[in-house]
């Protein structure tokens, strides 16, 4: 009689809304970029842009920019954001029990992130959370930004586990949607969108915050899923 290995199982988590709650000081500086070139932003259009990389924003928010134009606003708004970030890393409640929990049960952890590499790596090290991710995705690192597949396929990749094995935690519905098209699992968690949009985005499971996911079952559920794709 044989017995069935565990199967290696992952779990990716975007940043901003999952791991750390950046809403604010993202809008803040946006507005620090758009201030002294006289430019209306809108907060509805700011929110659509969560999850996406800033060369897709800035049309969004600004309107038709030149390629000059375009650099310059996203490393005004970056440095901006990270001088704002840099006095307290605001991680999400209960992050850490989640990631020390998932880790010792045996999920191989990531981040899949369309923001810059610098923000990714202050964010995550700053928060004192970069030992539990095996792989680090940021925007820089892809050529299509979500809802594109490329972030997580990426970090599946680095964390050698097959996509059908991995669960993608986010909070927007461009990243549910990245994760549907990735073929993983899409989770979606309610701290900037309502419940309804990331459900209708392609969400399988939803929850209210990080905090209220059950490690354990969660962990066990995407072992029988991995079971039944292998």
């Amino acid at each position: 009689m044989t017995s069935l290995a565990t199967p290696d199982v992952a779990v990716i988590f975007d940043m901003d809304g999952v791991l750390v709650l950046t809403e604010e000081a993202h809008w803040q500086s946006w507005l620090e970029a758009a201030r002294p070139r006289g430019a209306e932003l809108s907060h509805a259009a700011f929110k659509s842009c969560f999850g996406r990389i800033n060369p897709d924003c800035i049309p969004i928010l600004f309107g038709p920019r030149s390629p000059e134009d375009t650099l310059a606003i996203a490393d005004e708004k970056e440095a901006a954001f990270r001088r704002i970030v840099r006095a307290r890393v605001p991680l999400v409640p209960g992050i850490v029990e989640l990631l020390t929990s998932l880790s010792n049960l045996g999920a191989r952890l990531a981040v899949g992130s369309s923001g810059p590499p610098e923000n990714v790596k202050a964010l995550v090290e700053g928060g004192g959370i970069a030992h539990f991710f095996g792989a680090t995705v940021d925007g820089a690192q892809v050529r299509r930004g979500k809802p594109a597949p490329d972030v997580f396929l990426i970090g599946a990749e680095r964390l050698g586990v097959a996509p059908s094995a991995c669960a993608v935690i986010e909070d927007a519905p461009v990243g549910i949607r990245a994760a549907v098209a990735a073929g993983m699992l899409p989770v979606g968690v309610a701290t900037t969108h309502p419940q309804a949009e990331l459900r209708e985005a392609g969400a399988t499971l939803v929850y209210r915050d990080p905090a209220a996911i059950d490690p354990d079952r969660f962990v066990q559920m995407l072992r029988e899923r991995a079971c039944d794709n292998a």
